[in-house]
């Protein structure tokens, strides 16, 4: 990050973002599958908008319904909030800008990596530019690879298994990790690989990228 942009700055800066792209929707494009399996551009924002004020109480009441699956309790959530439209989705997503809510337990990037790559989720699907100053990649880096099991199940499973043995360049800020032969790309498309989605095949080059994309 530039020393002039902070963490909060950062993650609100994609929340604003998030909910401009939103408000820009027609209403087929929120019912258009996302990058997230069996979510749809609704219930991705359904998730960002509650999943960060979701109170103690409420996580265990879930949490059992679920089976004690974090995932189970994620995906269900986000497809249950849905339900209470699309101006309470965005009115709840403004507040959390402004107060900068983040899922309890979580460490600060956790809210902006949720900002930043649901944000691909959304407008990937849609033809519409991703939003990832190449600032945001370090520190997203640094938490996803430092996130152990089973914590890091719910944000794309390990991505230090994933990318094991090869070393990630980024090719529009100074940023590399790891070593061996190199995959190199955008920040955006490392974003998207460290939390385990599938950049093109295009957005990937050197002798490392098909070693990584074969194990999304």
């Amino acid at each position: 990050m530039r020393a002039t942009t902070t963490l909060p700055d950062l993650t609100r800066q994609h929340r604003e973002g998030f909910i401009e792209t939103l408000e820009g929707l027609t209403l087929d494009d929120w019912l258009v599958p996302s990058l997230c399996r069996e979510w749809r551009v609704v219930d991705v924002a359904a998730h960002l908008a509650w999943a960060p004020v979701m109170g103690a109480g409420e996580g265990i009441v879930a949490m059992i319904r679920s089976g004690f699956s974090m995932n189970r309790l994620i995906a269900r959530s986000a497809i249950g909030w849905s339900s209470r439209g699309q101006e309470a989705i965005l009115d709840q997503l403004r507040d959390n800008a402004r107060t900068g809510a983040r899922p309890i337990g979580m460490p600060p990037v956790a809210a902006l990596s949720d900002a930043v790559v649901h944000g691909l989720d959304v407008r990937r699907p849609l033809g519409l530019l991703g939003q990832v100053p190449p600032e945001s990649l370090a520190p997203l880096a640094d938490f996803v690879l430092g996130t152990p099991w089973p914590m890091n199940a719910v944000i794309g499973g390990s991505a230090k298994r994933r990318v094991a043995g090869v070393r990630l360049v980024a090719t529009d800020v100074d940023w590399t990790h790891g070593a061996g032969p190199d995959a190199r790309g955008s920040a955006e498309a490392l974003v998207l690989l460290l939390h385990g989605r599938v950049p093109a095949p295009s957005e990937l080059t050197g002798p490392g990228a098909e070693v990584v994309l074969a194990r999304l």
